[in-house]
């Protein structure tokens, strides 16, 4: 490229105002006049220009530009400024086949004076939405990141729903392209919502805009709402699907934000699958992301692999002994498989930028649409009256015979011509709705005389009364224009509803704690004899596993103790008694202590708990006295309570030289209490007796329905209280179930049906519909503790569940359907009806009628209290029988 085309392009990529300032008017006189018209500026040495002046000025042009013509959409077509040109080529190069995109980027740099790159890379992202342009050829995915293939290899066209919501010249405000040659459209009139559709993104000088994309459908019904007079509530929707917590959406305002979530399921317990991403990323980019935390040991993977497709499919395969569960909550945590996105909603209207919300502009849009709607009805109704009008004159004009007057014939000229004909037209003046001007009367003169010969009077009725049909037919649409665009969003649902679905699924996420998830990567060592702890110390005693973002609490023989983070080498002084990681807000971790007040006081017990302090600082577990300390310790992760043994120093006249204390006679209190009296006797050795259990009793657990988890904040469902050792209970929809611990760690599908504390006691009743016999059967079983599914309702993949419950003597209504149904139904009392066996019996059959509905009904026989549910499982030779003896429903069938 030589430095002449360089400053060529240069001058062609500043803005059409800075090219008329720079572009003075004063040539030289003697220069011969070019064909562009381009002139070479006169400068003297006598022109000053001042620095501050040009900066403030040209700066603010170029900043007004950017803002305005550049980064921010319009909001009434929610379109920048360069997929506007490239929509309106697209539409003066459409005639309903492919063009190619090379063809349309060439066509586009008649309205954008911005080079073919740009023009080309706005083009790929309209298409890649999926929603204005239709796509022939390699496009590239947003799913992977891979580009689109050059511009000579690929093809578009508008789609449908752009022909039909986008483009009307007669409703168009237009003004001359950059170099004056084109005409090109101020804001295409679009009657739709396409900016909150579509989403978009820009960075300008000095703001930024970007707007979440929304659903296609959701979009429609929210305009409907408003049109109604109906709140309405809008959140963002994805194309890579995933999960979204819109608690702070803000309406899409500034200071808003939404998390986002990768769909992440277990394949296996060793094999974690993503088959969705999160917006704004690819599976490259998560891919890196999900490396590079396991080579910070963040999480332990053994391998990924990237087998997407069409479909995004990610498999994370687990280190041996690393927890599933732990690993999906440490990819949230540490990885993109979760981000943030703050929304910033900024649009131009009246050639300035505003901040506003999602509910403004979709207000704004659908009034828009309003408008748009009853301009082109009253065009269409202009129109249709002008035909009425011309119409009726031509018929008057035949019919009559106005061109055989002899006046007519032998009028001197023109106007002499047209005075007769106005003379012979002013009778029916009062029916026309106009007055009859010059030009209508010169074009009833150009009607040729075939069409004269051919003039049929029955069609030209037939013609009028429809026009009159299709004017009163506008005219009403005009009076109730409001339920006419109520009408028009409802046509476009359902002609392009379909296609759109909701891809990102809306939860609420709860809070990962880092701590919780993050991989013990680390092992911590500590040096007692030179007082040094850290992960670096490999030759000195092993103290616990950890992770670098642990922290490290220390308590040590005169009573004080800190919390510090996890190092290489901390230097910590000498005489550490116990340390270990540092779990925050922990109420179930209770230190049992027994301490000498001072260097002669009393000996003292306690029981605390240390949920938060200060890290660095210290405390003290004594009263502070010099000199004190501590005699026994022991850290108890469940509040157990041991019993200890206390020997003293003899001395005259002391009769009892050792006894015995039990941990859990003492209270649990706050960390600064002093405790209780032990012994005022000097203690020559604490040592421990006995073991014992925990005091703190069992624990509440619940589950929260919105995010599928276990916790103890009394959030969701109330599960009851849990000893160490009980197990929850998981029935799915599909017949499988399974028993889980009450980890907070456990996830679970969206697609419970039961969830509960688990009972080896309890007896279920279920109808089901057995696919291999092609008739619903009831059954009544136990179920048993299994890590893994296994399903009641058999191996048949088409087996259906009518009803499951856990009451001890149900009542059930069968009504028969179909050709059946005037049979009425069947009442079983299920305990009754069919014996209690393994859950992998068949059960016996309830009917070999159509069954349209199973209902349970109130109980008539309630379980005593305290008494347990009756009925043990048959024995195993039972198992998989079909019971076929004669049964109330034999005995129904019967009398029907």
């Amino acid at each position: 490229m030589t430095p002449e085309d360089t400053e060529q392009e240069n001058y062609e990529d500043i803005s059409p105002e800075i090219q008329e300032e720079n572009n003075p008017s004063e040539i030289q006189e003697n220069e011969p006049l070019s064909r562009s018209g381009y002139r070479v500026p006169v400068g003297g040495n006598d022109a000053i220009h001042h620095l501050s002046g040009m900066y403030q000025s040209w700066f603010l042009d170029y900043a007004s530009y950017v803002i305005l013509e550049r980064a921010v959409p319009h909001i009434n077509d929610g379109l920048k400024p360069v997929q506007r040109r490239i929509l309106h080529s697209m539409k003066r190069l459409d005639d309903g086949r492919y063009n190619k995109v090379a063809n349309i980027i060439g066509h586009t740099m008649q309205f954008h004076p911005h080079g073919d790159a740009s023009i080309g890379d706005a083009l790929v992202q309209l298409g890649q939405k999926d929603l204005l342009i239709d796509c022939q050829g390699n496009w590239g995915n947003i799913l992977t990141g891979d580009g689109a293939a050059a511009p000579r290899y690929i093809e578009a066209r508008l789609s449908k729903f752009a022909l039909e919501t986008v483009f009307n010249p007669k409703t168009t405000v237009w003004k001359l392209s950059y170099d004056g040659r084109n005409k090109e459209p101020v804001c295409l009139p679009v009657k739709f919502p396409l900016l909150l559709a579509q989403g978009v993104e820009g960075i300008a000088v000095g703001l930024s805009s970007k707007i979440l994309p929304h659903n296609f459908n959701e979009l429609l019904d929210a305009s409907i709402a408003h049109l109604k007079g109906e709140p309405f509530v809008l959140y963002p929707d994805f194309q890579t699907g995933g999960y979204i917590d819109v608690s702070r959406y803000n309406d899409g305002e500034r200071g808003g934000s939404v998390k986002v979530r990768a769909k992440i399921n277990k394949m296996d317990n060793k094999t974690l699958v993503i088959n969705e991403i999160p917006y704004g990323r690819t599976t490259s980019t998560l891919i890196d992301s999900v490396l590079k935390a396991n080579d910070k040991g963040k999480i332990k993977i053994r391998k990924i692999d990237d087998n997407t497709a069409r479909d995004v499919e990610i498999l994370i395969h687990l280190a041996p002994g690393v927890s599933s569960d732990k690993t999906i909550d440490a990819l949230y945590a540490f990885t993109d498989c979760e981000i943030s996105i703050s929304p910033n909603c900024c649009i131009i209207e009246d050639n300035r930028p505003y901040f506003l919300n999602i509910s403004a502009v979709l207000r704004h849009t659908t009034d828009l649409t309003l408008v748009l709607l009853r301009t082109e009805l009253e065009i269409q109704k202009a129109e249709q009256e002008e035909a009425l009008f011309y119409a009726s004159l031509e018929r008057i004009f035949i019919e009559e015979r106005i061109y055989k007057d002899s006046e007519f014939e032998n009028a001197k000229n023109m106007d002499g011509a047209i005075t007769h004909i106005r003379s012979r037209l002013e009778p029916f003046t009062p029916h026309f709705i106009r007055e009859v001007t010059r030009d209508d009367i010169l074009r009833l003169m150009e009607i040729k005389m075939g069409r004269i010969l051919k003039f049929n009077a029955d069609k030209s009725d037939r013609e009028i009364a429809q026009l009159k049909q299709d004017i009163a037919q506008v005219e009403r649409h005009l009076a109730n224009i409001v339920n006419y665009t109520i009408a028009w969003f409802s046509m476009l649902k359902e002609k392009y509803g379909a296609t759109y679905p909701r891809r990102t699924e809306r939860r609420n996420f709860d809070t990962i704690e880092v701590t919780k998830v993050v991989e013990a990567n680390e092992k911590l060592y500590i040096n007692r004899e030179e007082g040094f702890i850290g992960t670096g110390l490999k030759k000195d005693e092993f103290v616990c596993n950890c992770s670098d973002i642990d922290e490290v609490i220390l308590f040590y023989q005169n009573g004080s103790y800190k919390v510090i983070r996890v190092s290489e080498k901390m230097f910590v002084g000498k005489h550490v008694i116990y340390a270990n990681v540092f779990k925050r807000n922990d109420n179930r971790t209770i230190y049992n202590v027994v301490y000498r007040d001072g260097r002669a006081g009393c000996n003292f017990i306690k029981r605390f708990a240390v949920t938060g302090v200060t890290r660095d600082k210290e405390y003290t577990v004594t009263k502070g006295s010099e000199g004190s300390c501590i005699l026994y310790f022991s850290a108890n992760p469940n509040g157990e309570a041991e019993t200890v043994k206390i020997i003293l120093k003899p001395k005259l006249r002391q009769k009892t030289l050792t006894f015995e204390k039990d941990f859990s006679e003492i209270l649990i209190k706050g960390r600064t209490s002093m405790g209780n009296i032990l012994t005022k006797s000097e203690v020559h050795k604490v040592k421990l007796k006995q073991k014992g259990s925990s005091t703190l009793g069992g624990r509440r657990v619940w589950f929260d329905h919105d995010v599928l988890r276990l916790n103890y904040d009394g959030r969701g469902e109330d599960l009851g209280e849990f000893q160490h050792d009980d197990l929850i209970l998981v029935i799915l929809r599909n017949g499988d179930f399974y028993t889980t611990n009450h980890d907070l760690s456990n996830h679970y599908e969206d697609s419970i049906q039961v969830i509960e504390r688990f009972d080896n006691r309890k007896i279920w009743t279920a109808i089901l519909y057995d696919a291999d016999q092609k008739y619903p059967y009831l059954k009544r079983f136990p179920l048993e503790v299994s890590g893994k599914k296994q399903s009641f309702l058999g191996d048949h993949p088409e087996n259906t569940l009518y009803l499951l419950t856990d009451e001890n003597y149900p009542r059930i209504e069968v009504v028969l359907g179909g050709n059946d149904s005037f049979r009425g139904s069947l009442t079983l009392d299920a305990e009754q009806f069919v014996g209690v066996k393994s859950f992998k019996a068949k059960g016996k059959r309830v009917t070999t009628y159509e069954v349209a509905t199973v209902n349970e009904l109130e109980p008539l026989r309630l379980l005593p209290e305290n008494a347990e549910a009756s009925g043990e499982p048959e024995s195993a030779e039972e198992e998989g029988g079909d019971d076929t003896s004669t049964t109330q429903m034999d005995l129904f069938n019967e009398e029907i």
